[in-house]
């Protein structure tokens, strides 16, 4: 990950219009999916979540702007944070206000994309 403003302690998995869920963000990780499965363990089915396990800090909302998929199915993001910044994070709320504006424009970029997005694609100058 060479983009100096990518969040760095950030697991981020999503899906836009038409491409299916992946992670966008893995925090460096080489396998983010152990983290993710382990900070999501018992919430796996809810549409909005906000938990904490050890050095991780979970949280799920649906897309800030409504975004649907071409299915029709609201468009969730799905995020890990750890070291300070899962810290910083108390509720569902607080990862809304924190964690949004992290990826918005990124997102705004991608989401209505034909194909996934690879990691050229997703940048984050604002």
């Amino acid at each position: 990950m060479t983009d100096p403003e990518r969040p760095a302690h950030l697991i981020w998995a999503t899906r836009g219009h038409t491409w299916g869920f992946r992670f966008l963000l893995d925090a460096g990780r080489d396998d983010p999916l152990s983290d993710y499965e382990r900070a999501f363990a018992r919430d796996l089915d809810k549409p909005v979540v906000w938990r904490q396990v050890s050095e991780l800090t979970a949280v799920r909302f649906p897309d800030p702007l409504g975004r649907r998929d071409t299915a029709g199915r609201v468009i969730p993001h799905e995020f890990v944070a750890l070291g300070g910044l899962a810290a910083s994070i108390t509720s569902v709320d607080d990862g809304n206000k924190l964690l949004w504006p992290l990826v918005e424009h990124a997102y705004a970029r991608i989401w209505s994309s034909d194909a996934a997005p690879t990691e050229g694609d997703l940048r984050f100058d604002g």
